[in-house]
């Protein structure tokens, strides 16, 4: 089995994280097999790509991306979800991580892009409701629950929100944790990693996504 490479925020080692650039270039990195990207709602409920709550970290703005409206948003470099999807290889796995609940914009963008169930691409989030929104509004999009550990409750929530799978912080994945992954037959990923070392010992344990940085996208 391959262990997929996802470009964690792209690759933003010479591009702004989670720009149209950086996202591309990691689709297209030589061990790349895909990108990992978050997605927050503009003020004017337009899919927008961007990590913080704010541009202050990455653009050196003082906006808020929830009272901000998409076409000022793009002024200072966050693209909306339809442009990042648009530019993206068509072969690349997508894991679309939502911050913020999402309206339906969310749902009709990402299945105008990649169609009603797509084979390479998950929808991911910290948050249940987001996942359940997902569910009610793009039902064939597989999602994954994003999560700090891993035990008996957070497998048996995944299950419940019928997720296909749990991406979880790499330090909670070992044997025991990815054994019970695997028995309740989910799917297991990780994040983020920089060191070549962690990425063996995760790709050993069966996991089967990994979110990565830096030089693991170049060998």
């Amino acid at each position: 089995m391959t262990t997929l490479r996802l470009a964690h925020r792209g690759d933003h080692r010479h591009l702004p994280e989670n720009s149209v650039a950086a996202l591309v270039a990691g689709a297209r990195a030589p061990m790349g097999h895909g990108v990992e990207f978050d997605v927050r709602v503009a003020a004017d409920g337009v899919p927008v790509v961007i990590h913080d709550a704010t541009l202050d970290r990455v653009q050196g703005v003082a906006l808020s991306v929830a009272e901000t409206s998409a076409a000022e948003l793009a002024k200072h470099g966050v693209p909306s979800l339809a442009d990042v999807l648009a530019a993206l290889p068509a072969s690349a796995f997508l894991d679309v991580e939502l911050k913020v609940v999402p309206g339906p914009e969310v749902a009709r963008v990402l299945t105008a892009a990649r169609g009603p169930a797509p084979a390479a691409a998950v929808v991911s989030s910290f948050h249940p409701e987001a996942l359940e929104v997902i569910a009610a509004e793009a039902p064939g999009w597989a999602r994954w629950a994003n999560v700090l550990w891993v035990d008996e409750a957070i497998v048996g929530m995944a299950r419940d929100l019928g997720c296909r799978g749990i991406a979880a912080a790499h330090g909670a994945i070992d044997r025991r944790t990815a054994a019970l992954v695997g028995a309740a037959g989910l799917d297991l990923a990780a994040w983020t990693i920089t060191r070549r070392p962690t990425f063996e010992r995760l790709a050993r344990l069966g996991v089967g996504a990994v979110c990565v940085e830096g030089s693991l996208l170049d060998r």
